[in-house]
C-alpha cells in the first residue's frame, strides 16, 4: 500500500549562511535531452542514454535546460532550495525562453531598487552610473538618456568591428530575426547563444540578490529590462572571446579529419 512506503533521505535542511557565495560558484552548465530528478542523496541527471550524472546544485549558479528535458517537482524544490536558477532555453541555449524564481531572504534590495526606478532623476542618476563603465572618459553629467542610449549605439558598432579584427573573426552586422536563429551567420548564431547564457546567469545573481529583473535603468518595454541593462556592460567582449575558441575548435576538427 502507497502509505505502507516511506523514503529516507539523507538531505539535511541547509541554511542560506552555509552556501556558497555567487563569486565562488560555477556559473551554469547546459542540459538537453533528458531528466532531473532526485535520489536519495543528490540531484541527478539521467541522459537519453541513461548516463547518470550527479550534479553539485549548490556550487552553481543556474542550470540551463534545453530541448528534451524533463524535471521532477522534487528537483525544483531541493535546486530552489540551494539557490540555483533555472531557465528553459532553446538548442544549444541560442533561444531564451523563461526561468523560474529562486526564495529570497528578503526584500530590502528590491524596495531599494524601486525607489530608485520611480524617481526620475535617482533613475537617470543611475543609467549615468552604469554607462559611466563603458565610458570612463565621457562627462555624462548633463546628458540624457536618449543621448547617452546614441553613443552606446555607436560605440557597440565600434566595438563589434574592433574586436572582430583582434580576434580574427569574420563580421559584417548584427544580424538576429527572433524565431528565426537560422538566418544568421555563425557568428551572429555564437553571439545570440553567448548573450542567452549571459541572460540566465545573471538571472541567477539578479534572483539571489533580491532584485527584479523586470525594473530596469535604461531598457523598457521588454520582458527583462534589468537583465539587458547589465548585460550590455560585458557581454559582448565575452561573445568575442568565446566566438574565437569555437572558431579554433572548427579549425582542429577540420585539420583532424583532412
Amino acid at each position: 500500500m502507497w502509505g505502507t512506503i516511506w523514503m529516507k533521505r539523507i538531505f539535511l535542511k541547509v541554511s542560506r549562511e552555509l552556501l556558497p557565495q555567487i563569486k565562488d560558484k560555477y556559473p551554469f552548465i547546459y542540459l538537453e535531452h533528458g531528466r532531473l530528478e532526485v535520489d536519495d542523496c543528490s540531484v541527478k541527471w539521467i541522459s537519453s542514454e541513461n548516463i547518470v550524472v550527479h550534479i553539485p546544485v549548490a556550487t552553481i549558479n543556474c542550470i540551463l535546460l534545453g530541448p528534451g528535458t524533463s524535471v521532477t517537482h522534487e528537483a525544483v524544490k531541493v535546486i530552489a532550495s540551494c539557490n540555483c536558477l533555472l531557465s528553459w532555453v532553446g538548442a544549444d541555449s541560442l533561444l531564451y525562453y523563461a526561468s523560474g524564481v529562486s526564495p529570497t531572504a528578503n526584500t530590502y534590495n528590491l524596495k531599494k531598487q524601486i525607489a530608485l526606478a520611480t524617481n526620475s532623476r535617482k533613475k537617470l542618476e543611475v543609467a549615468r552610473r552604469m554607462y559611466k563603465y563603458r565610458f570612463p572618459d565621457v562627462d555624462l553629467s548633463n546628458k540624457s538618456l536618449s543621448e547617452m542610449m546614441g553613443l552606446e549605439g555607436i560605440r557597440v558598432r565600434t566595438m563589434y568591428t574592433t574586436y572582430s579584427k583582434i580576434y580574427d573573426v569574420h563580421w559584417e552586422r548584427r544580424n538576429y530575426i527572433p524565431g528565426n536563429i537560422g538566418y544568421s551567420d555563425t557568428t551572429n548564431k555564437i553571439l545570440t547563444c553567448c548573450n542567452a547564457a549571459l541572460y540566465g546567469i545573471l538571472l541567477s545573481v539578479v534572483h539571489a540578490l533580491g532584485f527584479s529583473p523586470k525594473i530596469g535603468f535604461i531598457h523598457s518595454g521588454c520582458p527583462l529590462p534589468f537583465i539587458y541593462d547589465l548585460a550590455d556592460v560585458t557581454g559582448r567582449y565575452i561573445a568575442y572571446c568565446n566566438i574565437k575558441s569555437h572558431q579554433i575548435q572548427l579549425r582542429l576538427t577540420a585539420n583532424r579529419f583532412a
